[in-house]
């Protein structure tokens, strides 16, 4: 029996949709509770990006660098020594910039 290998395959997940009556039976369907709007302060949290924040302050405590710590000269990012992968011209390097 010859195949048309260019008709759409009918998968498991396919066969298992329901129909589209059911589908808008289920839109229809009122016994879903309304969305409470109110509750919703996502928005008023969101910071767009370009925004001032210059009236903003920063409430984080800032460590200085500990003993066991160094920073890649490649990112700049501080680093536990047992992420040092070498050290080029004497400046030390992480693993992830290697």
């Amino acid at each position: 029996m010859a195949t048309d290998y260019d008709t759409p395959r009918k998968t498991d997940d396919d066969l298992n949709e329901d129909s589209i009556e059911e589908l808008k039976a289920r839109r229809n369907d009122k016994s879903a509770g309304p969305v409470d709007i109110e509750d919703f302060d996502g928005a008023e949290t969101m910071d767009l990006p370009g925004a001032d924040l210059s009236g903003e302050e920063l409430s984080v405590r800032v460590l200085p660098r500990q003993a066991d710590e160094f920073t890649c000269m490649s990112c700049f990012l501080v680093h536990h020594r047992s992420q040092l992968s070498h050290e080029k011209d004497g400046q030390p390097i992480c693993r992830d910039c290697a």
